[in-house]
């Protein structure tokens, strides 16, 4: 008796094997391989005596690949049914043997997009507008693939096709994970072993690993102000012009110049000490173009070798006080005993002031330290009034009673990809004259605002939150009870705020911004992007320190324990994770630099023993 084999489908997979038992409802059959399985007879689709199973796969599989699918599919009637072997039949003309029809049933099973699959072995061809477009697809696909494929050999070879490069922006920080340009990105890097953005760079698409972390940045926030574009200004008004020279206090790289000072006689015992603040609200209107998109942007973003402007270099360049310039002004003048410095009267006032100059710390701070060698040379006396000037201010608000933080500062000069960074020590002399009046600007002002009941924007701090709100509460790291930032209208978006708020109040003038559920906004928005902002700036400080360690070739350095786990490199701003570090903090170490990685700002480092 001959041996009765079954073509049976498990898992959608057609399989064969010889049939040893069977009862009404299921068959044990044994599999060319010997595996023996039981199966239900609702899984057959053919039984078969000749040829062996292995044999009929075999010429099955060669014979399905020269069936003409189209022309199968265009003799069936729309909407028709057929059983596979009747497909067979029509398509071959005569009765099909086995393989013949599991040939058939092979190429049915291959072409859902020609035929749909129905129960029990039946089959149904697709409607004609269904089959045209999955051929399309099919075709698209096909074409993608093919472009794909090149533009992986493209990327091997060190060019980037242009149609990959378009959009490289999005590709990198924002990528459709489903579209052809990120797949062919990933699947070209994986087999060169490196990151998308490695891959770039290597193409020229991308400027490097600096270019890769500050384009992140901009992508997700803002870029810089089109130098093409254009904004009208308000006329700032006529105001009165105060006599005495006025000059500013900034590093050498500032531009934004936002504040500057004055000294005169107010009689033979006191001081008239001016702190005036660039006034772009007078410039500007909250709700105009420029006024909305500095509302988007919010603040200036700082970074080692560049910064990204809160509002464009043509307005800017209106409102800062620069040197040789006439400038609108929201000034606090103060008047102060010429004994001991103390402040008899303040009173605030929009005036136009005449800038004469703008000294740089650079240059200053090697001939000043608290005192003088010789009070004659320019600016000699003003700013040892204003030094002392502000140690009163700072020891009224508690100051000296508090530990001096034992940190420094660091400088970073960035040209071209060389850095050099250098450290300042915290609370220097000219730090401190500058600091001190800038948060007695803003604590007058922040006192004036809330006792006239104006919406403003202060800045609190306490029980463990430090951040924006509408109400007047105490900023306990200053020590003061009314604090808002106003001294910076030209980076940061609340100060221009309160500024509106405070031209509103100093010189009569219609309210401009008085919405409070505008500000409850401004106030939430702007603590999100501040702290984005800070974040980015040290990431970027990391990324500089990382720079010049490899600039360097320095392969050992000193280190201090910050806390178990954590060390800070000597000399650097630098905090780093080094396994093995344990020990009290503020003990001495000396660290092994394994490796570092500009792309994640990641560094190896351990413990020399």
């Amino acid at each position: 008796m001959a041996t009765r084999h079954v073509l049976y489908e498990e898992g959608g997979e057609l399989k064969t094997g010889s049939v040893l038992s069977e009862s009404e409802a299921t068959l044990q059959v044994e599999a060319p391989h010997g595996k023996r399985s039981k199966i239900k007879r609702a899984q057959i689709q053919l039984t078969f005596e000749r040829p062996a199973p292995l044999a009929l796969m075999a010429e099955a599989q060669t014979l399905q690949e020269e069936m003409d699918l189209e022309l199968l599919w265009s003799f069936c009637p729309p909407g028709s049914e057929w059983h596979f072997t009747d497909l067979a039949r029509e398509y071959l003309g005569h009765d099909p043997d086995a393989v013949e029809q599991t040939a058939m049933l092979m190429r049915l099973h291959s072409a859902p997009i020609y035929f749909n699959r129905r129960p029990q072995g039946m089959f149904r061809p697709a409607a004609e507008d269904n089959l045209r477009a999955a051929l399309a697809g099919m075709e698209r696909r096909r074409q993608q693939e093919q472009q794909k494929a090149e533009a992986i050999l493209e990327l091997a070879q060190g060019r980037c096709p242009a149609w990959l490069s378009r959009d490289f922006p999005a590709l990198l920080y924002r990528p459709d994970k489903n579209g052809l340009a990120y797949k062919t990105l990933e699947a070209a890097a994986h087999e060169q072993a490196i990151s998308a953005p490695q891959l770039l760079a290597r193409c020229g698409v991308l400027q490097g690993s600096r270019a890769w972390h500050e384009g992140r940045f901009e992508f997700e926030h803002f870029g810089p102000w089109p130098s093409t574009e254009h904004f009208d200004l308000l006329t700032p008004g006529d105001w009165p012009l105060y006599e005495a020279p006025a000059f500013s206090i900034d590093d050498a790289s500032t531009t934004e110049i936002d504040d500057a000072f004055t000294l005169k006689e107010w009689d033979e015992e006191h001081w008239e000490v001016g702190v005036h603040i660039a006034a772009p609200a007078l410039f500007i209107e909250p709700e105009s173009d420029l006024g909305r998109r500095a509302g988007v942007r919010l603040s200036t973003v700082y970074m080692p070798g560049r910064k990204i402007a809160m509002l464009p270099d043509s307005v800017v360049a209106a409102c800062s006080l620069d040197a040789g310039v006439r400038r609108p002004a929201l000034s606090l003048m103060l008047v102060c005993r010429k004994d001991d410095l103390s402040v008899v009267t303040r009173r605030s006032l929009i005036q136009t002031i005449v800038v004469a100059t703008n000294l740089r710390l650079h240059e200053l701070e090697p001939r000043f330290n608290g005192e003088w060698q010789d009070l004659e040379q320019p600016y000699g006396r003003e700013l040892l009034v204003l030094w002392q000037l502000a140690r009163v201010l700072a020891k009224s608000r508690g100051v000296d009673d508090r530990p001096k933080p034992q940190y420094h500062d660091y400088s970073f000069v960035v040209e071209g990809d060389q850095v050099a960074i250098t450290a300042r020590e915290r609370g220097a002399p000219l730090d401190e004259l500058v600091a001190e009046l800038m948060i007695e600007v803003n604590r007058c002002w922040a006192e004036q605002l809330e006792h006239a009941q104006m919406l403003a924007l202060y800045r609190i701090q306490g029980q463990g939150r430090t951040g924006t709100a509408l109400e007047a509460a105490p900023h306990q790291g200053l020590g003061l009870q009314h604090y808002a930032w106003c001294s910076s209208p030209l980076r940061r978006y609340v100060d221009l705020v309160n500024q509106w708020q405070l031209v509103r109040l100093f010189g009569q003038a219609p309210a401009r911004f008085a919405a409070r559920e505008a500000l409850v906004e401004v106030a939430q928005a702007f603590d999100q992007a501040y702290e984005a902002y800070q974040e980015f700036q040290r990431q970027m400080e990391r990324y500089w320190c990382l720079r010049w360690l490899e600039l360097g070739k320095v392969t050992t350095c000193g280190a201090t324990v910050v806390r178990d786990g954590l060390a800070r490199l000597d000399g650097l701003p630098l905090v780093l994770r080094v396994r093995g570090v344990e020990g009290a903090a503020g003990q001495a170490l000396s660290l092994l630099i394994r490796s570092i990685d500009l792309w994640s700002l990641d560094i190896a480092c351990e413990v020399v023993a």
